[in-house]
């Protein structure tokens, strides 16, 4: 089951890479003024609604994967946690490749712990059920995606931006907050079942993400929604980094859990 698992995460990796490296070959939007970062975002919509929309549909056919987490999963069930593992890999290469370690550390450390977290059931070939739970918060990066994509075209005063903030707090509360709620509440009740260091791996991985999604939610309904201003976005000369006026990078933010302000 592992040397099957590393296959397909490699697979996956090898993917996501030609897809980083096959996107400069195609045009981008000329208001983009970041191409990679939109090229980036962009590659990770993919893998949002290929995991997000997987999970989704697996759990809703599959429902042992909720009720025994550890051992109740299909085989098809590995190959989205493995192909998502090839993904955070490929996209934590792509980051490293085109920006500074000061630029890129927090989301490198949020793949790194989502790594570890997902590897766990490739490898173990168990909590696959645990694992699909994690990538409904997918649902909610589709939407944090086309918001930062929005941001890059210049669409803030846009009624798809509008529609897009109202749908990215609607998932965060539904696909991120629940599903991390639950997995909390499922590890504190089952903790006697693991080992001592599965349970700290996978306590840091929900509680990381977990502040991550409640700083992600207010920042975005205090200046989408309570405080709604235009985003003009310059790049800054000295770093190249690209910021908006009131202090917003338009950085990467990614996250299964994966998150991209």
């Amino acid at each position: 089951m592992a040397s099957w698992g590393l296959l397909v995460t490699g697979a996956s990796f090898m993917v996501f890479r030609g897809l980083h490296w096959g996107l400069q070959l195609l045009p981008t939007p000329e208001s983009a003024r970041d191409r990679w970062m939109w090229r980036n975002i962009f590659v990770s919509l993919i893998h949002s609604l290929l995991s997000g929309a997987g999970a989704l549909i697996g759990l809703w056919l599959y429902p042992q994967m909720v009720t025994n987490p550890i051992h109740g999963h299909p085989s098809w069930a590995m190959v989205l946690v493995a192909m998502s593992v090839g993904y955070f890999l490929a996209d934590g290469v792509d980051m490293l490749w085109n920006q500074t370690l000061a630029q890129a550390w927090d989301l490198l450390c949020h793949h790194l712990v989502v790594v570890s977290c997902l590897s766990t059931a490739v490898l173990s070939g168990h909590f696959v059920g645990f694992a699909m739970v994690s990538l409904l918060l997918e649902l909610n990066s589709i939407c944090l995606h086309l918001r930062k994509l929005l941001l890059l075209s210049h669409k803030a005063s846009s009624l798809a931006f509008r529609i897009t903030s109202w749908a990215t707090l609607t998932t965060l509360a539904l696909f991120r907050l629940l599903p991390l709620g639950w997995m909390s509440l499922w590890l504190l009740q089952q903790h006697y079942q693991l080992s001592l260091a599965l349970v700290i791996l996978c306590g840091t991985g929900l509680v990381t993400v977990g502040i991550m999604s409640i700083s992600l939610g207010i920042r975005i309904l205090i200046r989408d929604v309570l405080q709604p201003r235009p985003y003009p976005i310059f790049v800054h000369k000295e770093t190249q980094q690209t910021k908006t006026h009131d202090g917003e990078s338009v950085t990467r933010n990614n996250s299964t859990l994966s998150m991209k302000d």
